[in-house]
């Protein structure tokens, strides 16, 4: 097959946070598909926790300065890049002073879910694109990594459909057993509306728990992958009865291969 341009978006990479099951998979799966001599570009939040100066940390002045509406405030992006010099992969990474400045990820010292984590992942997927765009690199595949990116795909296929750089990338959606029993804010489809989610697919977040955002996800992607053995199985399910290419991770260390396969035959569609 020819050579492929692929974008990871995901919620975690290691070494930058601490070894995880979704963190591995996105530090050697990229590093596993590039090898092949293919192209990747690679996302990730930019936490709190993240050490700037172990991890030689810098801002790209020229992709920084955009603003994000969310709701009715404006709130800048700033993006870093990193680069694990050993197997000469970078990656990019989404900040904010409102959003990701935090030491922890998702909920606080209490174990509280964050109230604002709806607008933490609307925050990081229109990042994400806008700098893409501002980039001006076009993907063949945008492959999403956990429910961080779980707008997306909604984003690339409404808001961005008549964008050129997105007119023929494929979107694909790895679901995890990170799931929460927490909701959204009530005032989540408001947020969405605001900006650009047209009015129809609105009912889809009226009710904005795990498995409806994660739902949706699946409903805007092209394919999906089930990342984990333990992903919930209404939502294995969901997956499986769907008109959705699928791969189930596979159960071996080595699995790149298995990726690469499945790449090839989303690009068929």
């Amino acid at each position: 097959m020819a050579r492929k341009k692929i974008l990871y978006i995901t919620s975690e990479i290691y070494p930058y946070l601490e070894e995880s099951y979704i963190s591995k998979i996105c530090r050697f799966l990229p590093q596993s598909i590039q090898e092949k001599e293919n192209e990747i570009r690679t996302f990730m939040p930019k936490y709190g926790c993240i050490n700037e100066r172990k991890n030689l940390l810098h801002e790209v002045i020229r992709l920084s300065g955009q603003n994000i509406i969310i709701e009715d405030a404006d709130h800048p992006l700033i993006i870093k890049v990193a680069s694990l010099q050993s197997v000469k992969m970078q990656v990019y990474f989404i900040d904010s002073e409102d959003f990701f400045k935090r030491k922890q990820l998702f909920r606080d010292e209490k174990g509280e879910f964050f109230a604002d984590n709806d607008s933490r992942v609307l925050f990081f997927a229109k990042g994400v694109i806008e700098t893409v765009r501002k980039l001006g690199w076009i993907p063949d595949i945008i492959h999403c990594h956990g429910w961080i990116s779980s707008l997306v795909p909604i984003f690339i296929k409404t808001c961005y459909k008549d964008d050129p750089l997105f007119q023929d990338t494929k979107l694909i959606y790895s679901i995890y057993a990170d799931q929460f029993k927490e909701k959204f804010s009530s005032s989540f489809g408001k947020k969405l509306k605001i900006t650009g989610i047209p009015k129809e697919y609105l009912p889809l977040y009226k009710n904005p728990d795990f498995d409806n955002i994660t739902k949706a996800a699946v409903k805007f992607s092209d394919a999906v992958v089930i990342g984990h053995p333990e992903v919930k199985k209404n939502l294995q399910n969901f997956v499986l009865t769907s008109d959705k290419p699928h791969l189930i991770h596979p159960d071996s260390e080595d699995y790149v291969d298995a990726y690469n396969d499945f790449y090839n035959t989303v690009l068929q569609l």
